[in-house]
């Protein structure tokens, strides 16, 4: 197996291939507003909205970067900054979800592209290859937090079987 190939693996499942965990396209699967907007009690928690917009900072600077648009972070932003919703509305939901899916399958198509030597490339001082794998596990570390979200909410199964 490549490293491409391992890179692209470990790509697919976050987003659209159940393997050890459930991808994105599942998990986020019939969450409605209210469901993205939930949290419990406390203020020590992200909703799957906040979640979901976190994500696609990370993942939008990433994809600027190898399309070489711009992609620092704005000025005084700090990561806890990224746990946003802009404007709560079911039309705004749908569309989150969607540019969290574009912009997921635009690093994709940019990953099959690439030769082995250009996953070795910096951009700009972290490997190409390094960021994918970074992501990858930072989208199953939300991942898991998002269907941790849906149980206490009942609305994910409290046991799921896959295969």
């Amino acid at each position: 197996m490549t490293k491409i190939e391992m890179l692209l693996q470990g790509w697919d499942v976050a987003y659209g291939k159940e393997d050890w965990y459930p991808p994105f396209s599942d998990v986020l699967s019939g969450v409605t507003v209210e469901q993205a907007l939930w949290k419990p009690t406390g203020e020590h928690v992200n909703t799957i909205w906040e979640t979901l917009n976190h994500l696609l900072f990370y993942k939008e600077r990433f994809l600027n970067r190898l399309t070489g648009e711009e992609a620092e972070y704005p000025a005084g932003v700090t990561n806890d900054d990224t746990f946003v919703v802009p404007t709560a509305t079911d039309e705004e939901w749908t569309r989150t979800q969607e540019r969290f899916k574009a912009v997921h399958l635009g690093i994709r198509e940019k990953l099959v592209a690439f030769t082995e030597e250009q996953v070795e490339e910096k951009i700009p001082q972290t490997k190409i290859a390094i960021w994918l794998q970074n992501l990858a596990m930072h989208d199953a570390y939300h991942l898991g937090q998002i269907v941790f979200l849906r149980k206490l909410q009942g609305s994910w199964p409290s046991r799921r079987a896959f295969e």
